[in-house]
């Protein structure tokens, strides 16, 4: 679908045979047409959505992309390094639909770093950016997602307390994989309660103040931090209203580009970087697929490896990486190893961070089923099996405990 606001008509774009046309209705079947919206629909008329115009010729994909980055550059002050992953972002959004798996983008800094102004600027040439804020309530995402598709604008987006906002959580864990849609239920004509599926996958970008406490959330974005440096003096403080029409100009571009290229778009796997983490590969990879630019792809494995190396650091402070720290030391000089030793130099180690008490019951646990190392029960006493030693190497290095050689262990006996 298309919006002239000139007119302010509506019409949709059919794409056949290497050409387009506009059209007033498109029929699917003898039962079935497409219509488009209504110009006076409440979303279109306040620029809640926004849509192209018509297709425009643009050239070739990096042409586009120098026209992506000097819009952008004219009214936001970023990194190089993020000017050039926002530009590529902008143009996956139109194509991401070819893909299972995408990562998000997010500007994080204090009030007046300039968050709104990045998101207002990239996500104005987004694939049909739909503009919400933290006050937003869910329902209505919800239903604008699942009948639009399009990429979700969300400011102010640090979400901690109430039902409501966490509701719009779940549409940031479940929306960048395919095939994962949310179940809530609705009042029927008749007062029943139907359950109903809403499908929120597609690409977004948030703006907040501060991380999400939740590790598996904050490994779906790409960040820029903003508020660190003075802002470039050409940087216009208000912005001014000609910034619409250049978005609206890249939209009709981007539309062109998205007929062109939808089809053919799939994930490299030959950009697949082995010393990721498969998590931050899914996320990545998607991305990189649509990036000629060589030392850009390098650029972003670079940043996804510092993604990776953050998220290391952050777990070598979990208790499971402590029990790890613990079982590799003793595993040095010990041929024998039991989980009451493990406990006994955990509790002198670490114990005066813990208000109760340490056992080897609750560090079984950890070893069990935190960390799925088997224990079993041998002659009365519990046996500690460390003899894979690939899969202590697997947890020493997604915890961060530094390794100083494994020996062949044999199962250990517990008390």
């Amino acid at each position: 679908m298309v919006y002239n606001p000139d007119d302010d008509q509506t019409t949709l774009v059919q794409w056949k045979d290497g050409s387009w046309q506009e059209l007033k209705k498109v029929q699917i079947s003898p039962e079935k047409s497409l219509i488009p919206y209504s110009p006076h629909n409440n979303l279109i008329a306040h620029h809640v959505v926004l849509f192209p115009s018509a297709p425009l010729e643009y050239g070739t994909p990096q042409a586009l992309l120098n026209d992506i980055r000097t819009y952008i550059r004219r009214y936001v002050d970023i990194s190089p390094e993020f000017e050039h992953i926002a530009a590529y972002y902008a143009l996956f959004t139109w194509i991401h639909d070819a893909f299972n798996e995408l990562p998000y983008l997010r500007a994080r800094g204090d009030y007046g770093s300039g968050k709104t102004r990045l998101l207002l600027i990239i996500g104005s040439i987004c694939y049909k950016p739909i503009f919400a804020s933290g006050a937003s309530t869910v329902s209505p995402i919800f239903h604008i997602l699942d009948s639009l598709g399009g990429t979700l604008l969300i400011d102010e987006a640090d979400f901690r307390f109430s039902d409501e906002k966490s509701d719009i959580v779940k549409i940031l864990n479940n929306g960048n994989v395919r095939g994962f849609p949310v179940l809530r239920s609705e009042l029927a004509p008749t007062k029943e309660f139907n359950p109903r599926a809403f499908h929120v996958f597609g690409p977004k970008l948030v703006a907040t103040r501060g991380y999400y406490t939740d590790r598996a959330l904050e490994s779906r974005f790409i960040t820029e931090e903003l508020g660190g440096q003075p802002i470039r003096s050409d940087i216009p403080i208000n912005l001014p209203s000609v910034y619409q029409e250049e978005a609206r100009t890249l939209r009709n571009k981007l539309l062109l580009y998205r007929f062109r290229m939808l089809h053919n778009a799939h994930v490299n796997t030959d950009h697949i970087d082995r010393r990721l983490e498969p998590r931050f590969n899914q996320i990545f990879t998607p991305l990189t697929s649509v990036i000629e630019d060589e030392t850009m792809r390098e650029h972003l494995f670079t940043l996804a490896k510092r993604y990776q190396d953050d998220t290391v650091a952050d777990r070598s402070q979990d208790t499971e990486a402590q029990v790890l720290t613990i079982i590799e030391e003793l595993a040095r000089t010990n041929s024998t190893l039991s989980v009451k030793e493990v406990t006994d130099q955990f509790s002198e180690r670490y114990g005066s961070g813990y208000e109760h008490r340490i056992t080897p019951r609750w560090i079984g646990s950890i070893i069990r089923r935190n960390l799925k190392l088997r224990t079993r029960k041998s002659n009365g006493v519990y046996v500690l099996q460390l003899s894979n030693t690939a899969k202590l190497k697997q947890l020493y290095e997604r915890y961060g405990v530094t390794i100083s050689g494994l020996g062949d262990f044999g199962d250990v006996r517990s008390t």
